[in-house]
């Protein structure tokens, strides 16, 4: 069984905010009968992580305008396709927009004072154009990462590879991870990053591993 050392260890939480989890006001919306459920058990393994001193660091989605979003030319051209998940990216997480401004609240109940929040992540990846690797080194010194939020199909598996590819060892949180994309893509994402990334693990796995 894999060891993890809490003090070399932190929890990368992806987009874990409403713009994703809150039905009421998500612009890209996880399914609304899945949101819940991720939710509770993304803040059981946060409280458990928390009691042994492992730190959680949200990473949160945020634009300006729709141009920084429209930019990107494959989600420029989906915007209206109703076949895909993604249409409507151009509402998504505007910071003090009228138009989903709320979104890039972090859910309340995941939240804790003791959390490090990076803001500003901008594409799929969670260390593009942000401080998420210099808050991971330099002010918290960690070469391990448990990785949560959503979706497991994009932003997920984009953080474990990029993760990998900085050296990292990678834990991926699979009772708190979902997709927006689906039950076959998520778990498709969770194969293969079994096989190229890390290990996924129940939150029960990795209370395991801290403990060894």
């Amino acid at each position: 069984m894999i060891r993890l050392d809490p003090k070399r260890t932190a929890a990368v939480a992806i987009d874990m905010h409403r713009g994703h989890l809150d039905p009421e006001v998500a612009t890209l919306p996880l399914a609304a009968e899945r949101c819940g459920s991720v939710i509770d058990r993304a803040a059981q393994l946060f409280g458990a992580l928390r009691q042994r001193g492992v730190p959680i660091v949200h990473v949160v989605t945020e634009y300006r305008d729709a141009a920084e979003i429209m930019a990107n030319p494959f989600w420029g051209a989906i915007e209206n396709d109703p076949a895909k998940a993604r249409k409507g990216m151009s509402r998504h997480n505007i910071i003090g927009g009228i138009i989903g401004g709320r979104g890039t609240e972090i859910i309340p109940v995941l939240l804790d004072q003791r959390d490090v929040v990076v803001g500003g992540k901008k594409r799929y990846s969670p260390f593009f154009g942000t401080g998420l690797d210099f808050a991971l080194r330099r002010r918290l010194g960690v070469d391990t990462l448990i990785l949560a939020g959503i979706n497991t199909s994009s932003c997920v598996l984009c953080c474990g590879f990029e993760a990998t590819n900085r050296d990292y060892r990678v834990v991926i949180a699979a009772d708190a991870v979902d997709s927006m994309d689906g039950e076959e893509m998520h778990r498709f994402a969770l194969r293969l990053m079994s096989v190229t990334i890390g290990w996924p693990l129940a939150n029960a796995e990795i209370v395991a591993a801290l403990a060894s």
